[in-house]
């Protein structure tokens, strides 16, 4: 859809806005280009970018590439495509510098805890070893990545789930479609995951709404400029089960095999690609208001964590690292061209321009 012209200064490019359905939610880009663009074609990229992820990612999908993997049997390599190994890269590298508290090799929990596709009804506290049983390992050490070759294989039992993370990679991909076709200023999103690239029409920041993490309904509590910049939202809020009374997140710690129970209710990182803000947004959430916080600090990570402290929320801002002008760049796959990587050891939902 075409919006509006852009300031004088620029009067060759065009407002436009593009959105559609994806990963059980919507996807949106509102970018500035020439009047005379293809939106057509635009529009049908964009779709194919975040239909990949989805079919190569999701946990519903029988036939995506995440459910050969879960479903293959041990030792045995299983081809994915790149941007699958880009993300079970990423999620590896995150779960190594979070200590752990992001780990992709959980899905046995979410299923139990009624989030996966069986949705399954809730389990009670404690936890019985017939439903979920004790950890049987990371995914760290559950899965060998062969990013070169684009092959993993399963080294033990073990059910990847991807929901920290797809979503920022599917950010990543609208963005590079837009790249690809030279369009220097726009803004993307899945939900509450989004990426930035330049300004707006008049050159001034893009604002994204982060929302108040209430539970039951919807409202914008801060606003956020970004220029070249990605943000993702982890929180408490949103997606939840109710047992005996008690709510619980859909947000597992992974080691404690439950949902995760400390004061944080949100936590919001910036990072220059979205696949990196998803996934240490769920890890700094897992990790909880002092671990987490320290491990931002620690790191220079861009991070505001809201707080419960009774009946108010109180936020602590961690400033990170600057980020390097110029624009935001793709993580590089973690590993060498030509060579090996194996490793055994070891959000804003209200958007406004």
């Amino acid at each position: 859809m075409k919006m509006s012209s852009d300031q004088p200064g620029s009067a060759s490019l065009e407002r436009f806005s593009l959105n559609g359905a994806t990963m059980g939610t919507r996807y949106t880009a509102i970018f500035h280009a020439p009047a005379s663009s293809d939106l057509a074609a635009i529009e049908a990229e964009l779709f194919a970018a975040v239909d990949a992820i989805d079919r190569q990612m999701s946990s519903w999908n029988p036939a995506s590439d995440l459910c050969r993997l879960n479903a293959a049997p041990e030792g045995v390599w299983v081809t994915i495509p790149e941007a699958l190994a880009r993300v079970l890269a990423t999620g590896l590298q995150v779960g190594r510098d979070s200590n752990g508290a992001f780990d992709m090799a959980i899905g046995e929990v979410v299923e139990a805890w009624g989030f996966g596709p069986s949705r399954l009804t809730p389990m009670r506290t404690p936890l019985p070893d017939a439903r979920v049983g004790k950890a049987r390992g990371t995914a760290a050490t559950l899965i060998d990545l062969d990013g070169p070759a684009l092959r993993v294989r399963k080294l033990g039992p073990a059910t990847m789930d991807l929901s920290g993370i797809a979503k920022g990679e599917g950010v990543d991909a609208l963005a590079r479609c837009l790249d690809e076709r030279r369009i220097d200023n726009w803004l993307v999103g899945i939900d509450g995951e989004m990426r930035a690239r330049g300004t707006r029409g008049d050159g001034s920041a893009w604002a994204v709404g982060i929302e108040r993490p209430t539970f039951g309904r919807r409202e914008v509590g801060a606003v956020m400029e970004l220029r070249d910049t990605a943000i993702a939202t982890s929180g408490d809020y949103r997606r939840w089960v109710d047992v005996d009374g008690k709510r619980h997140s859909h947000t597992m710690d992974p080691a404690t095999r439950r949902p995760v129970a400390n004061r944080i209710a949100s936590v919001t990182v910036l990072a220059p690609a979205c696949i990196l803000a998803d996934a240490w947004a769920t890890a700094l959430m897992v990790l909880g208001e002092h671990e987490g916080i320290a491990l931002a600090r620690a790191r220079g990570i861009d991070a505001l964590f809201v707080l419960r402290d009774r009946d108010r929320l109180v936020e602590v801002l961690v400033p990170g690292q600057a980020l390097a002008p110029g624009g935001a760049q793709d993580p590089a796959l973690p590993w060498p061209e030509g060579e090996r990587a194996q490793v055994k050891d070891g959000g804003p939902s209200a958007l406004r321009e």
